[in-house]
């Protein structure tokens, strides 16, 4: 079966990956593609690296031109999606990128988001541990998947072996990521400028502000085995305490994330790297690097890999975790598809590479 796809959103960085990755898939048409201000113009106009889907023009983004599809993808800035989810009921599989349907718990959206809050969908990080499990078994038969925040599910995959092992204690947990500039989308702004990130780099949303915080407590509190099949409306995130610091850097894609958290009383070494090990040991797409290996952000160029490397710090009493991932694809336009294939019964590796480009 041949599923039919309309992409909202298109001109942009999310919506041109998640176009890259569709291109090459079997079992999808790429028939539609949407955009605001760029409507009406050729795809290729604004995405001129993909020349297979040369023939599409930008279409407005309305529910009507949306719907009549098989699968919906929302490559939208935050705060956007919620407008046409609600008028795509009848859409079979609906893929949000934005952060609109992430979060479970109201009073977080409006503490860090503002504006109508929506109702939680699935959450598309496949490899997620997740009340004893992996949130794979949620995706599948899923018709609502809310992709993840990149730099949220880059520190979720990070820690929460630890975590749903308690080998770690997550009321102490600080992560600093160098970000490429790509996370932060494509409309024009100052501090994105080349003059202004080449040769720097540059701290933001610095003391607790970013908006990915409540997502990582969230995906966090769902890894401990007590919380049953998933997450829900009381996200039990009260615990979970962390200090999280993204600073931008000059590389166009990527996140390299560091994040570190004590080690529980009593636990060995051998069981703290079991905890990744067991966790992540069967994965196709997230993988544990040997003991002393530690990945670049450049070996996952392209990739829909996120590697992990391991370091246990008796001295300090904490375990360092350091995650290379490419912001665009493991980060949203990758499980966003990843996610999709779970969720229509397909092979969850189609269309998607652990391959990356180099140099």
């Amino acid at each position: 079966m041949t599923y039919s796809v309309a992409v909202s959103g298109a001109s942009g960085y999310a919506g041109g990956e998640i176009l890259r990755l569709l291109a090459a898939h079997p079992d999808v048409e790429i028939r539609t593609v949407t955009a605001h201000s760029n409507a009406g113009q050729p795809l290729v106009a604004h995405q001129p690296h993909l020349r297979s889907l040369a023939h599409l023009t930008l279409q407005d983004t309305t529910p009507e031109v949306l719907a009549g599809h098989d699968i919906v993808f929302l490559a939208l800035p935050h705060g956007q999606s919620g407008q046409y989810t609600d008028a795509l009921g009848d859409t079979p599989l609906v893929i949000d990128a934005g952060a609109d349907h992430r979060l479970t718990s109201s009073a977080e959206w409006d503490a860090f988001y503002g504006g109508s809050f929506h109702e939680p969908w699935t959450y598309g990080v496949p490899e997620l541990l997740v009340g004893g499990g992996k949130q794979r078994d949620a995706l599948r038969s899923a018709t609502r998947i809310a992709a993840p925040g990149c730099n949220a599910s880059t520190v979720s995959l990070s820690l929460a072996p630890g975590v749903a092992t308690g080998v770690i204690d997550p009321g102490d947990i600080v992560s600093v990521l160098a970000v490429g500039p790509s996370g932060a989308g494509k409309s024009l702004k100052t501090n994105l400028l080349a003059s202004e990130i080449l040769g720097s780099a540059n701290p933001y949303a610095v003391g607790g502000t970013h908006r990915h915080i409540p997502e990582i407590r969230q995906a966090l509190a769902a890894a401990r085995p007590s919380t049953g099949s998933g997450p829900s409306t009381d996200s039990g995130t009260q615990d979970i305490r962390i200090s999280f610091t993204p600073v931008l850097v000059p590389m166009s894609r990527g996140i390299l994330a560091t994040s570190t958290a004590p080690i529980v009383e009593g636990v060995s070494d051998a069981e703290i790297r079991q905890a990744w090990e067991s966790a992540y040991g069967d994965e196709t797409f997230v993988q544990l690097l040997p003991e002393g290996s530690f990945p670049r952000t450049a070996d996952v160029l392209g990739a829909n890999t996120a590697l992990l490397g391991l370091a246990i710090d008796r001295a300090a009493n904490r375990v360092t975790v350091v995650t290379a991932v490419d912001n665009l694809v493991k980060g949203t336009a990758g499980a966003a598809v990843q996610s999709m294939n779970i969720a229509l019964g397909l092979p969850e590796t189609r269309a998607l590479s652990v391959n990356g480009v180099a140099p």
